[in-house]
């Protein structure tokens, strides 16, 4: 036990419980639809939220004092100890970070490259100890001033050498520990304004950049996906990689809509201008659907705050898209999340992802009714049964002028049908 986290017990499911440090819908053992809720949900805890933010916002500075905070290997195994320990009260399968969240930086690349090696080892021995595994590894390319200007879009050669060799690294710290994914955030990629800025030339870098990472995971025989994460205004005012439409017109551009997926966040989709399940869905009709940032944003403000998800039949949508895909496969359900800047205490932090795990576990549960009823998926299939027929599906290899001909010929006159959306919805009602 560490010192931060003392006398906060393991949780489990107790559906009755009258202590809050207790699951009420979230039993990791619970089968649904033939697979247990632990592999469907696939929950990971993110290291940056949990335990590199400081508390900040764009109107003040840090209000959470933690004894990790600092720059020596010291700090960052103090980091790795308490982490590993909230990892083992939730119960979590898996857990995630960036490179710049789990090592100091060093004086130099070398020395930076050091510290990462040394941490990752230092997981290793926690993960072969019981430790939950890695989800997913990433690079910070966005935070230090060094990518004021993007990285793989960057105007300066050098520093798409520094984010290059920095990516590697953290290919390499993933394939060591086993990572199911490696992801590529887009924090800078993008452009304030067009007087500077060569679209062209930058989306070209870009392409090339995912390119190479492509290559070097073949490799050294990493097995894991590669994701890239649709992120609109985070913080560039146009950014490259916008929503899941934006992120696989580029893929196909570059001949990656085989060779990556996506990881989709809900606070980005509603930046976007979507729905989560809008971007699920669409993710999944083109393939591309690979893994999940489950938070929410604050709808009077047009930030990515990143709350913890409460709203279960959001959930319940956004898993029903998940299901209807077949499930995750190496993606998951990754707490993006972080504490309001008030919540202080160590309990807090325990309490707001037990709270997020039950928020899922209810919104699973009433996606796989609405699949299992089946009421849904008839009503879609009844609106597009006209397509079913053999002369509509020819239809469709024909021309505008036999179409003609033939509507011509049978005299139509086609009338609207309702979509009974409103039936719909009250239908989804029953299960949220």
């Amino acid at each position: 036990m560490t010192e931060f986290f003392a006398d906060i017990p393991k949780l489990a499911f107790q559906p009755d419980a009258t202590d809050e440090f207790a699951f009420r819908h979230y039993n990791p053992d619970e089968v649904i639809l033939g697979r247990r809720m632990e592999d469907h949900l696939r929950f990971a805890v993110c290291y940056w939220h949990s335990f590199a933010w400081p508390g900040g916002d764009p109107f003040g500075g840090q209000t959470f004092q933690r004894p990790w905070f600092g720059d020596t290997m010291d700090h960052a195994r103090l980091k790795a100890d308490t982490a590993f320990e909230m990892f083992r009260i939730l119960g979590v399968p898996f857990f995630c970070f960036h490179d710049a969240d789990v090592r100091p930086e060093g004086a130099s690349f070398a020395e930076t490259t050091r510290n990462l090696e040394e941490i990752t080892e230092y997981f290793a021995a926690k993960m072969e100890a019981g430790g939950p595994k890695l989800l997913w590894g990433t690079a910070n390319l966005f935070s230090n001033r060094r990518f004021m200007a993007g990285a793989a879009t960057n105007p300066d050669p050098d520093i798409f050498a520094y984010a290059a060799a920095t990516v590697k690294t953290c290919m390499d710290a993933t394939h060591r520990l086993g990572g199911a994914n490696y992801v590529l955030w887009g924090g800078r990629e993008g452009y304030e304004t067009l007087l500077n800025t060569d679209l062209r030339r930058e989306m070209e870098q870009m392409g090339r950049f995912l390119s190479m990472v492509v290559d070097y995971k073949h490799k050294i025989g990493f097995k894991g996906t590669i994701l890239v994460e649709p992120k609109p205004q985070e913080p560039t005012k146009h950014q490259y990689d916008y929503d899941v439409a934006t992120c696989y017109g580029f893929l196909q551009r570059f001949g990656l809509e085989k060779e990556v997926k996506l990881n989709i966040e809900q606070g980005h989709a509603i930046l976007a201008g979507h729905s989560f399940e809008h971007e699920l869905a669409l993710a999944a009709s083109l393939g591309v659907l690979g893994s999940i940032d489950m938070n929410r944003n604050d709808y009077q403000c047009g930030w990515d705050t990143d709350h913890f998800p409460n709203n279960v039949p959001e959930v319940a949508l956004a898993y029903y898209e998940v299901l209807r895909a077949g499930g995750f496969t190496t993606g998951g359900t990754n707490f993006d999340a972080k504490l309001r800047r008030q919540s202080l205490d160590a309990e807090d932090l325990i309490l707001a992802h037990a709270g997020a795990m039950d928020v899922c576990a209810r919104g699973l549960k009433a996606a796989a009714a609405m699949l299992e009823d089946g009421k849904l998926e008839a009503a879609r299939s009844a609106r597009y049964a006209g397509w079913d027929r053999p002369e509509a599906q020819a239809m469709l290899g024909s021309d505008l002028e036999s179409i003609a001909a033939d509507v011509l010929a049978r005299g139509l006159a086609p009338q609207p049908v309702s979509a009974r959306q409103e039936r719909l919805e009250n239908l989804v009602n029953r299960f949220v």
